[in-house]
Parts: structure tokens; C-alpha cells; sequence
């Protein structure tokens, strides 16, 4: 029985399941939004909102705090999205450079330090200082969940989007979507019959132009022909 069990396995162990939380709430606060199935976005909205209540406390310089979200989320390194071809493309010793200091202990706050040009910065450290005081007047509802159209390839699964409140982006216009084969198939029938259309129209026109007009002459010999016919 299931009393007072409000998560789901999804058919997972314990700790694969806190694996996956940690994955994804890293990933919304890297990227502001993340996707997966609509069970996961589920599972983890409320595991990323609590962690946002704690980093508003940690922001005010509360310890314990900031010590709860190490252990909830733990720790990852974030690279710019700008020099991510450049972390790619080091060895092992630059990549630990880049993202470690002298003495071991991890880069946190991104700041170019020495030689190096960047540094990777700490994700508790983006959610507190970065993130945080962003919901300083918000008491909750820090996330939204937006449902998909399409499924996932292979097993069909109902796809969402787990967003933070406040990084969508405005739409910048009206977006049309995409032409499909008979929409494309029907607006060539019609530019074939409306060019046929035109193409007949043009001949009927050189027809017509072609027929010499009557002269001056033949005009006046036409009123006098009628003339005399009028009046015998």
C-alpha cells in the first residue's frame, strides 16, 4: 500500500531515482528549461522548487541552507555556452585547468582567473546568486509545465517541458507553421491553372490585334451606302 507516498518509481531504485532528480533539476537551472516525459517533468517539478526555496534562504546568508541544496543537488560544473567548442576540443590537464584550481578545490563563481579565460562555474552558485534573487517576491509556482504534441520515439511517451517562470522568451512574431505535402500539391495546381489562364487570355488579345481596322474611306463609303439605302 502507498500510504503517504506522494513520488512515483518510475520504475527505478532509490537511488537511480535521485540520480535522475539531480540530472534534471541541474539542467533547468543550467538552461532554464528542461524536456522529457510528462512523468518525469512531474516527478521533479516539486524536487527543483524546493531547492529554489532553499537557495532564497542561502541568499539572505543562511549556511544551512546552502549546505541542505550541496546535498540535495550536489555539484556540476557549467561551461559558457560560448566556449563550449574550446572546452571540447582541450586535453584532460587543460580540462582540469579549466575547471579546477591549483590546490583541487572546484572553480565556482566563472570568473577568468590567471591565464585562463574562463572557468567553469558551480550550479549552486548560478542558483543561489543568479537564480535566486530573480524569486525574491515570488512565494512559489517557480516552474511551469508545458505539455507537448508529440510523443517520443520508441515507446510513444507524452513529451513536456519544465520551464522556470520568467526566462520564456516573448514571441518576436507570427510563426506559420511548415507547408505540408497536399497544401504544396494544391498551390501548384492552382499557379499551373491561374499561368494556363493567363497564356489563353494573351492569345485571345493577339487574335483580336491582328484584324486590320477600317479606314477612314471604307468608314465613309459604309455611311453612304447606308444613306442611299435609307432613303430609297
Amino acid at each position: 500500500m502507498r500510504h503517504r507516498v506522494r513520488f512515483k518509481e518510475l520504475s527505478r531504485s532509490s537511488s537511480h531515482r535521485l540520480s535522475l532528480r539531480r540530472s534534471l533539476a541541474q539542467s533547468l537551472f543550467e538552461h532554464g528549461e528542461v524536456t522529457s516525459t510528462i512523468r518525469k517533468v512531474k516527478d521533479v517539478r516539486p524536487f527543483a522548487e524546493k531547492l529554489i526555496t532553499l537557495a532564497k534562504k542561502a541568499h539572505q546568508g543562511s549556511v544551512p541552507a546552502r549546505q541542505r541544496i550541496v546535498a540535495l543537488l550536489n555539484d556540476r560544473s557549467l561551461i559558457p555556452a560560448d566556449q563550449l567548442d574550446k572546452y571540447t576540443q582541450l586535453s584532460d590537464a587543460g580540462r582540469h585547468k579549466v575547471l579546477r584550481a591549483r590546490s583541487g578545490r572546484r572553480h565556482r563563481t566563472g570568473q577568468a582567473k590567471g591565464a585562463l579565460s574562463y572557468t567553469g562555474q558551480a550550479v549552486v552558485h548560478r542558483l543561489i546568486h543568479d537564480l535566486a534573487p530573480k524569486f525574491t517576491d515570488r512565494p512559489g509556482g517557480y516552474t511551469r509545465i508545458i505539455r507537448l504534441a508529440r510523443t517520443r520515439i520508441g515507446d510513444g511517451g507524452q513529451q513536456a517541458i519544465l520551464q522556470l517562470v520568467g526566462d520564456e522568451k516573448p514571441p518576436t512574431g507570427v510563426s506559420k507553421p511548415p507547408k505540408t505535402a497536399r497544401k504544396r500539391r494544391v498551390e501548384a495546381r492552382y499557379a499551373f491553372a491561374a499561368r494556363a489562364l493567363r497564356g489563353q487570355r494573351k492569345k485571345t488579345s493577339k487574335k483580336a490585334g491582328d484584324q486590320p481596322a477600317a479606314t477612314a474611306d471604307e468608314k465613309a463609303s459604309g455611311g453612304e451606302d447606308a444613306f442611299a439605302a435609307d432613303t430609297t
